[in-house]
């Protein structure tokens, strides 16, 4: 199977409406920019029969890196720890070495989902609270892990520091990686009215695993939300163009994850992608560490 180290270029979320088209198109022209693929292994966990051979077929052909869903990291319950021996023994069973979550929670104290993802009050209570549960994955799943920086709408009354430095804090910390989306900081710095390209000089590049595009729905002119559902933006094209400039070239997959369009229109944003990072600074790497 793919080595975690094959993870580059650029990458496509694998949607199971888009499952026979890609299999259909294996090897031929249209995908030969497509250079890994990424899966919520909770939509995968029980899958069997048919599902689970069709992501075997792709576990063979492509890398793939693992996002979660719902391991809420910032959440006031305890982490599930049989949820996450679960998530090890996927990893395991189709030689996944990544696997990301986002840095957020989408629990309450009813140990209910919200099914949204909800910001983290940006205080150093926080930081220390959701570093040692980071910690405390890592430890579960024996290799480090990567936490994703997510959009929000609105701004906690109680936080103590911006969004930047409370991300730093918590990578420092918790000594984890991070899954840097590059939508996400263009809809905050809408949202909240910061600048994006000072927010990515403040990134520690050498945390990088890899890299999220998508597109958003504008609201308002100072509200946007994260769809995933839209074409990408030419801002956000540019900001990302700013990002390997300054950080180098880190892999980067395309989310899509409504109004979901053919194959070929998926793959001209994929492709574009694959053409920002040629002419750009050599390509960032980053050697992933198993935890002791």
């Amino acid at each position: 199977m793919a080595e975690l180290s094959e993870i580059r270029g650029a990458g496509l979320g694998l949607k199971r409406e888009l499952l026979p088209q890609l299999m259909q198109q294996h090897g031929q022209p249209l995908l030969s920019q497509l250079q890994f693929v990424e899966i919520a292994p909770e939509n995968w966990i029980e899958a069997g029969g048919k599902y689970a051979a069709e992501l075997d077929w792709f576990a063979q052909r492509y890398p793939i890196a693992c996002h979660g869903l719902c391991l809420s990291l910032g959440g006031p319950d305890p982490l599930s720890v049989k949820f996450l021996k679960q998530i090890k023994q996927f990893l395991t069973d189709f030689e996944i070495p990544l696997y990301t979550e986002h840095l957020s929670y989408c629990t309450d104290t009813s140990n209910g989902y919200i099914y949204d993802l909800l910001p983290i009050p940006f205080t150093e209570e926080a930081v220390q609270y959701v570093a040692q549960r980071i910690r405390q994955t890592q430890e579960i799943l024996q290799r480090r892990i990567a936490v994703e920086n997510t959009s929000f709408y609105v701004d906690s009354p109680i936080s103590e520091m911006d969004e930047i430095s409370f991300i730093n804090a918590v990578l420092t910390e918790a000594d984890c990686d991070l899954h840097l989306d590059i939508n996400n900081v263009y809809v905050n710095s809408v949202n909240f009215g910061f600048d994006a390209y000072a927010f990515l000089d403040q990134i520690p590049a050498q945390r990088i695993v890899y890299g999220h595009l998508a597109g958003h729905l504008q609201v308002a002119p100072d509200l946007l939300v994260d769809t995933h559902g839209e074409a990408i933006i030419e801002p956000v094209w540019h900001l990302l163009k700013y990002a390997y400039n300054k950080l180098g070239v880190f892999p980067t997959l395309l989310e899509r994850d409504s109004h979901i369009p053919p194959l070929p229109v998926l793959m001209t944003e994929v492709n574009r992608i694959a053409a920002l990072q040629q002419p750009t600074r050599p390509s960032h790497t980053h050697p992933l560490q198993q935890v002791a």
